[in-house]
């Protein structure tokens, strides 16, 4: 299948000489749901403002829906459709009327436009609320108006950044029904810049991680999650923040017949193992000579988070999610 966005050695460097994108290179197929992952001010909504023509790059070779972005933005802008983390809806209007008023917008009118309203309110189970105004919606509602908003004119490439920060789980999970709804059934490419594992982990069947305006990992979930190790055991310490107890654990760990692999966690280390269950008891063995005792010992299959954590030496914090970096739009 043939590639819908090709990015080649893209840098963007901002006027204060700030490097974002440190020569990233990526594809994304026709019909995928691609994932672009990391933490705040990592790269990722910086590429995507290039890429949806927001952003002029410093340079590198991209191409979307097979026009080349330097030379046919115009045209780029005709096929995409664009769904960003903070919702744009008018809260004056009602909810077919900011549909009515996005597609007028996009060159839309008479019965093709009152169909596709029709076809979007039903599809983001919006039809009863459809006549009231869109202030009087909760933040789930006024997402799912926003998405609708988004694919009034039937576009062939969706972008969504960050489109669920700040949902309670339940409008979030409605959002991800929605979405996987539009890529599996309409075959709309999406491409999904998330902070939420989880999110990508369910959504996207390929997908990058970008850490400091490079791209540290690629490949499908699966791939990423089998490459670091079938298991982990983590272990918690009383005192994380204690160098010595750290490199000492560690030690005690690499010692341990089994451990592939040893990271840092927030509240501790955590060893990779191919089989947790054969070897936890002889962690809780070696600890316990060593005269380590730590606060919990727990095993788990490797999320998306581990893979992250494996790449970066971090996790993404709890307060970093729904956080976003200024960035600056030079047109």
């Amino acid at each position: 299948m043939a590639d819908i966005i090709s990015v080649e050695n893209l840098v963007e460097v901002y006027a204060d000489s700030t490097r974002a994108l440190e020569g990233i290179s990526f594809n994304v197929e026709e019909g995928e749901f691609f994932g672009f992952l990391g933490p705040n001010g990592a790269g990722k909504s910086t590429t995507i403002k290039i890429l949806t023509t927001l952003l002029r790059k410093t340079s590198g070779h991209v191409s979307v829906t097979g026009y080349d972005l330097d030379e046919s933005p115009k045209e780029i802008r005709k096929v995409i459709g664009v769904l960003s983390q903070e919702t744009i809806v008018d809260v004056d209007l009602t909810g077919r009327e900011n549909l009515h008023l996005q597609g007028r917008l996009e060159q839309m009118h008479g019965r093709i436009l009152k169909t596709r309203e029709d076809e979007l309110l039903k599809m983001v189970q919006l039809e009863e609320f459809a006549n009231k105004p869109a202030g009087r919606y909760s933040g789930g509602m006024k997402k799912r108006l926003d998405l609708a908003s988004a694919l009034i004119h039937k576009p062939r490439l969706l972008f969504l950044d960050e489109p669920t920060t700040g949902l309670d789980p339940q409008s979030r999970a409605s959002i991800w029904d929605y979405l996987e709804k539009l890529n599996r059934e309409e075959g709309v490419t999406i491409f999904l810049t998330t902070q939420y594992m989880e999110e990508a982990d369910k959504l996207c069947r390929e997908l990058s991680i970008i850490d400091h305006g490079k791209i540290i990992a690629a490949g499908s979930p699966t791939e990423l999650k089998r490459a670091i190790g079938h298991d982990n055991i983590t272990v918690s310490l009383k005192d994380p923040q204690d160098a010595s107890l750290r490199a000492e654990t560690k030690r005690i760990l690499q010692e341990v017949h089994g451990i592939t692999d040893i990271t840092d966690s927030d509240g501790g280390i955590i060893a990779h193992n191919k089989d947790a269950g054969e070897i936890i008891a002889d962690v809780v063995a070696a600890l316990d000579h060593n005269g380590i005792r730590p606060t919990s010992l727990s095993m788990s299959s490797p999320t998306l988070e581990d893979v992250f954590l494996h790449h970066t030496g971090r996790r993404i914090r709890p307060e970093e999610l729904g956080r976003k970096t200024t960035e600056p739009y030079v047109m």
